[in-house]
């Protein structure tokens, strides 16, 4: 038995007044090296643990410790992972999903929050978040004419510190650019690894699609907005370098497919692909098990490695190793390595999450975009 298990049957025979004074005292989730214990105290009828974590249960029932209000759950993490997860509480017939009382860990995505424990070893990287030594970059609000689609399109424009309209700059468009910026903090990781000079000023483009799951999914239009209508309206308005290798398209998720896509549609344009994640979901023989949505994802990956050609010079992968998409991720790697672009994969003991993808942009970014050790004069 685990010290802090030790401590919490210890409390329980004591009474409710021992386990709150416990809870007080000690961090739940408790981490002890790969054990993780967590806690509920009060009135519930079943407790279960729910999570994203690909191969183990999705639900891990709790156990009551004797007849008390107390419920336990302990579960191996390994080293360095993170791990988002909510407690199902069944009472009187009833059940929901809440937030862990107890952790004051949260992970915010688009569909709200989640609870998330920290296995050993893990902190969320300081360049991550706001750094007062760094000086801001701008965001500013646009719109775009897409002929493909034939609307204006909302996006926003991200501006280095020290900007100016004399110099040339690399650019990153950024699909899911708005959610990005809310849910893995992507101005202040800019904002940082600027100041710190491990990519250079760029500018980046955010994109956000009204339709994501279908235009993102290899749509043919989606490809040429980005090509023939974006890029060029950023290139008139902005000191961009006119180059291939100046440019990058990134995503997660679906929005990795739709880089990948837009790519291979237009070979050549962009010289630099950012991958997180990626929906690549592909069939050797009969069908997927993903539902119609990827329909055309599926389609569209299978024709890829027919002929993947060479869509950009250089690629970073990442995918967290929790995530039912690691066999497509890992097996796509070898076949871009045979086109000849420059391919980089990291994996990490995460899901398909917002701040796994926030916490593989410093790697993924100064790959492609390595920063100059220079001085900074005003």
């Amino acid at each position: 038995m685990s010290v802090v298990m030790a401590d919490i049957e210890s409390a329980v025979e004591r009474g409710d007044a021992a386990v709150e004074s416990l809870i007080a005292a000690t961090e739940f989730p408790k981490v002890e090296g790969r054990s993780v214990t967590f806690l509920f105290h009060g009135p519930a009828d079943e407790v279960t643990l729910h999570h994203w974590i690909h191969g183990l249960p999705g639900s891990l029932p709790f156990r009551r410790v004797g007849r008390s209000s107390t419920w336990v759950l302990q579960i191996d993490l390994p080293r360095g992972s993170r791990m988002e997860y909510k407690l199902g509480i069944e009472r009187r017939g009833r059940g929901r999903l809440v937030r862990d009382p107890l952790n004051q860990h949260l992970a915010r995505d688009p569909f709200g929050a989640n609870s998330v424990v920290y296995g050993e070893g893990y902190a969320p990287p300081d360049w991550s978040v706001e750094d007062p030594e760094a000086r801001a970059g701008t965001l500013e609000t646009r719109h775009v004419d897409s002929k493909a689609f034939g609307e204006w399109r909302e996006i926003q424009i991200y501006r280095p510190a020290r900007f100016r309209e004399s110099r040339r700059y690399p650019l990153l468009v950024v699909h899911d650019g708005f959610d990005y910026l809310q849910f893995a903090n992507l101005q202040f990781v800019l904002d940082n690894l600027i100041h710190r000079l491990e990519i250079p000023p760029l500018i980046a483009v955010l994109t956000q699609s009204p339709d994501r799951m279908n235009e993102y999914a290899a749509d043919p239009r989606h490809g040429d907005f980005i090509v023939t209508d974006l890029v060029p309206a950023m290139e008139e308005l902005l000191p961009l370098v006119r180059e291939p290798s100046a440019r990058a398209i990134m995503g997660a998720s679906f929005g990795a497919v739709a880089s990948l896509a837009t790519a291979w549609q237009h070979p050549g344009f962009f010289g630099k692909l950012l991958l997180q994640s990626g929906s690549f979901v592909f069939t050797e023989i009969g069908e997927h098990d993903r539902g119609p949505v990827f329909d055309p994802v599926v389609a569209f990956v299978n024709r890829f490695r027919k002929q993947p050609g060479r869509p950009a010079d250089q690629v970073f992968m990442s995918c967290g190793v929790y995530e039912s998409l690691i066999y497509y991720n890992r097996s796509l790697l070898p076949l871009l390595g045979e086109t000849g672009m420059n391919v980089r994969f990291r994996e990490a003991n995460d899901g398909h999450n917002w701040e796994n993808w926030r916490d593989r942009l410093r790697e993924g970014l100064s790959f492609l975009f390595p920063g100059p050790l220079w001085m900074v004069y005003e």
